[in-house]
Order: C-alpha cells, then sequence, then structure tokens
C-alpha cells in the first residue's frame, strides 16, 4: 500500500475540449459541429454553479455592446483562452446544455464568438449553431 494514497479523489475535470481546438485552427464548420456535438464546451459565468446540486452549472456570461445594444455569447475550446477581463468563473457546457441555451435566447443573441481573443477566434451565427447541433 506504499504510495498510494486513501481516498484519493477523482481528478478535477480539464476545462478544455481539444477537438473545438482542433476544429477552430483549421477554421473548418464542419469539424467546429462535430465538437459541438460530442464534446463540451468552456462558457464563462456571472454566477458559479452550487456545487452540491450537480444540475445547477451556473448562470452563462454574455456580452452586450453598450453602442448597439447586440448581445454576443462567447465559448472557448480552452479555459486558458479565456481573456482576463471576463468574469472568473468558468463551466462545460454540455452539448445539450448549449443547444438549450441558444435555442432559449437564440432572439436575443446576435452572434456567438469562439476564443475571441485566439489563438483562432471564429464567429458564427447562433441559427447555425442550433443547426450543427441538432443535426
Amino acid at each position: 500500500m506504499a504510495g498510494k494514497k486513501r481516498g484519493a479523489k477523482n481528478p478535477l475535470p480539464e476545462f478544455r475540449n481539444p477537438q473545438l481546438a482542433d476544429a477552430l485552427q483549421t477554421q473548418d464548420m464542419a469539424a467546429l459541429a462535430f465538437a459541438l456535438r460530442h464534446g463540451p464546451t468552456v462558457v464563462p459565468l456571472m454566477r458559479p454553479g452550487n456545487r452540491d446540486d450537480p444540475r445547477d452549472v451556473g448562470e452563462i456570461w454574455t456580452y452586450r455592446d453598450p453602442n448597439t445594444g447586440d448581445v454576443a455569447l462567447l465559448l472557448f475550446s480552452d479555459a486558458a483562452h479565456k481573456p482576463e477581463a471576463l468574469p472568473a468563473h468558468v463551466a462545460l457546457q454540455s452539448p445539450a446544455g448549449l443547444r438549450a441555451f441558444l435555442g432559449a435566447h437564440e432572439a436575443v443573441i446576435t452572434t456567438v464568438f469562439f476564443d475571441i481573443a485566439g489563438p483562432h477566434p471564429m464567429q458564427a451565427a447562433p441559427a447555425d449553431l442550433i443547426a450543427a447541433l441538432d443535426a
């Protein structure tokens, strides 16, 4: 038993989606759709979720342009790509959760940015992402 820890906890989840990062690097919309359907997406949070309630992922943060009123959803392939100026908390959003959020807010969100600060930013319309998630 030497070297083994008693009661070792499960490792914390990695806040990244390598398939999404690869799709952004190649700017391939089909690969982006596949990555969104089959893996989590990192979302910034206004309010973190309740740790005692796995159904509560928190409140997803969106950006409202003060000049136009346009609302953008910022998504990330890796929490390391989130700019420091955004809220500190992040969550992993499942494909179903992302689809539900986009569906509920499609009329308000004007655009979705992926890895807005790089290394390979990409932009899409909410309707295109909903179609990709539904495929």
